[in-house]
């Protein structure tokens, strides 16, 4: 499998990136210690929404249960009246994910782009068959479906649907011990008079917080990703650009929770990018097995373990690469460059 990895170290300040059930920040027990913890999930939204943002005519699939009015509007400008398409709509729909009760949406979420569902509609319209209409997708994504190649879309109702996404993604862990903090806070009443009896804040609570240095891991299948199934109808200069929008945006983008009252977007301090012409991805996070402990800065020091660990595994068990690549040894532009130049 060739492959790309990335390894990020990014020291975040007070923020609660990703709240569990309670609206706590999210934990995790790692080497008998108490580790900050950011879901992958949460942070994979996070690279979407920059990659729609940042090159939209690649990066367009929408995740949503709310699928037919999308496939309706379409449905209407291919001759359908209102009841027509509508009618036709929810028969796609219920093809795709079962409608629900009332039929405004189905019962799943389902992974499309703009393009697909323009397919899915014109196939309705030739064939009046729902299931006729689906299968005209066919086989390899449209060029605005490179979301849908690198996170994937699971369909129970038919699995001819289902991609297997071709990014990879652990978990963000503290390379330290973290305890989750708690902020008091209180609000003024900005009409109350100064002399009312109930003298006061109007308002009083508390929020959990912490702040971590963690670990972050990404990989990338390169040779799934340029594949029949994937993205193998792009050219070679749209899959680097893809690449290229992937890795900018995994490097740069930040759960937005809380992010107006606990600002909290940083950078990583430092990546390293490596490819790989065989083997799976191998992620570092094995270097903070035993946490961090220093009475500096853990930037730094995590630096220092996630390269002894690299080297270690370079040494002990052979692993090869054909490049590595490291932040700030040389700027975002230069890294890109070298990355894409392995995708074909």
């Amino acid at each position: 499998m060739r492959h790309l990895e990335l390894h990020m170290i990014q020291s975040v300040p007070v923020a609660c990136l990703n709240r569990d059930d309670f609206g706590s920040p999210k934990t995790a027990m790692f080497g008998n210690a108490q580790r900050a913890r950011v879901s992958s999930q949460c942070w994979k939204r996070a690279i979407r929404e920059l990659m729609a943002e940042e090159l939209p005519q690649r990066f367009g699939g929408h995740r949503t249960r709310l699928i037919l009015e999308p496939l309706r509007a379409r449905l209407t400008q291919r001759g359908f009246s209102q009841e027509e398409a509508q009618q036709a709509a929810e028969k796609l729909g219920d093809a795709l994910a079962k409608l629900d009760n009332p039929p405004t949406r189905v019962k799943t979420l389902f992974f499309s782009s703009p393009q697909e569902l323009d397919v899915m509609a014109t196939g309705y319209a030739e064939t009046k068959d729902a299931k006729k209409a689906i299968k005209a997708l066919g086989k390899t994504l449209p060029g605005d479906a490179a979301d849908i190649a690198l996170f994937g879309r699971m369909v129970a109702s038919d699995h001819t649907l289902t991609i297997e996404g071709a990014a990879m993604f652990s978990h963000a862990l503290s390379t330290h011990r973290v305890s989750n903090e708690i902020d008091f806070f209180s609000a003024v009443d900005d009409l109350k008079p100064e002399d009312a009896e109930d003298a006061g804040a109007g308002m009083t609570g508390t929020l959990e917080f912490n702040s971590a240095t963690y670990y972050r891991f990404a990989a990338l299948n390169l040779d799934m990703l340029a594949d029949e199934v994937h993205l193998g109808g792009l050219t070679l200069e749209e899959r680097q650009e893809v690449v290229s929008m992937f890795v900018r945006a995994t490097l740069t983008s930040m759960p937005t929770a809380r992010h107006n009252s606990m600002h909290a977007a940083t950078l990583p301090s430092f990546v390293l990018a490596v490819v790989r012409e065989k083997g799976h991805p191998v992620q570092l996070v094995n270097a903070f097995e035993e946490p961090v402990w220093t009475k500096g800065g853990l930037a730094e020091a995590s630096r220092k373990k996630l390269e002894e660990e690299y080297a270690r595994l370079t040494t002990t068990w052979g692993i090869t690469s054909v490049a590595e690549c490291r932040m700030p040894d040389m700027p975002l532009a230069q890294l890109l460059n070298e990355v894409v130049r392995h995708v074909r």
